[in-house]
């Protein structure tokens, strides 16, 4: 199970879809993201999860953080991450390679929605040098996930916009801030 998995899949269901590889690692958020061309926001994680007695995945922007409070509310428990020996046995991907398609076993698979703020995203695929480009409704819908909000917003560095009347993060121009209400423009960040 690796890149050939995932590649078997994206034939299966999506054979438009093309993997890219490279020679150095993407590994991390932040090595995806300068190998790719992409700001870090736009990396798509996979997070290996335990929940009581389940295990399932949560593909996330890449600066999103898990809040276990969000988690346990929508996924029923508090999440536990698997070590890397786990993860390869249950997903069998390597960690830093961890992607929705091409999984070894059949998982629940979930995408929070930070994820919606970007028309493309970059996730792995299946290998720590591989990933693919790919629109977040139909990475969703190519894996049957499960929208859920279980992250908090990485807002120094998540690339989308500022609300000017509060100043914290908002997703799109066209929405109110979720903290305040707002209907202002948004001010991009650097």
């Amino acid at each position: 199970m690796t890149v050939e998995t995932v590649r078997a899949f994206l034939a299966m269901h999506a054979p438009d879809i093309e993997i890219v590889e490279l020679d150095a690692s993407t590994a991390t958020v932040e090595m995806a993201a300068r190998g790719h061309g992409v700001r870090p926001a736009q990396i798509a994680k996979t997070l290996s999860l335990k929940i009581k007695d389940r295990t399932l995945l949560v593909v996330t922007s890449g600066t999103a953080r898990l809040n276990n409070r969000k988690a346990k509310d929508a996924l029923g428990g508090k999440p536990r991450m698997l070590t890397s020996d786990e993860v390869v046995a249950t997903t069998g991907h390597p960690v830093g390679g961890v992607c929705p398609f091409g999984l070894a076993a059949a998982l629940p698979v979930y995408c929070d929605v930070s994820l919606k703020a970007f028309d493309e995203v970059v996730p792995a695929a299946g290998s720590t040098n591989s990933a693919l480009r790919i629109a977040p409704e139909r990475m969703a819908k190519l894996v049957n996930a499960q929208w859920v909000d279980v992250c908090d917003r990485d807002v120094t560095r998540f690339g989308i916009g500022f609300c000017p009347g509060c100043k914290r993060l908002r997703g799109a121009a066209s929405l109110r801030c979720e903290y305040c209400g707002s209907a202002a423009t948004v001010t991009p960040d650097a």
